[in-house]
């Protein structure tokens, strides 16, 4: 059904979206859309951040203390 909308079909979506609720509200919600996508990828940074930390602390040396002293 949605397959073959095109670019016109947008457009008047567009439109009647902007007739119906304004210019205003449009700015407002784009703003918001704005700030809820920067919180996302700064999220995803610091859990990767998170993730490495945890790995690099799980990958710390291990070799027998005997063995360190021949050296």
């Amino acid at each position: 059904m949605l397959n073959n909308i095109g670019l016109p079909g947008l457009l008047l979506i567009a439109v009647v979206v902007l007739v119906l609720f304004g210019r205003g509200k449009i700015s407002s919600l784009m703003g918001e859309v704005g700030k809820g996508i920067t919180a996302f990828k700064r999220g995803v940074r610091e859990g990767t951040k998170e993730l490495e930390e945890e790995a690099s602390t799980e990958a710390r040396d291990v070799t027998p203390e005997a063995e360190k002293d021949k050296a």
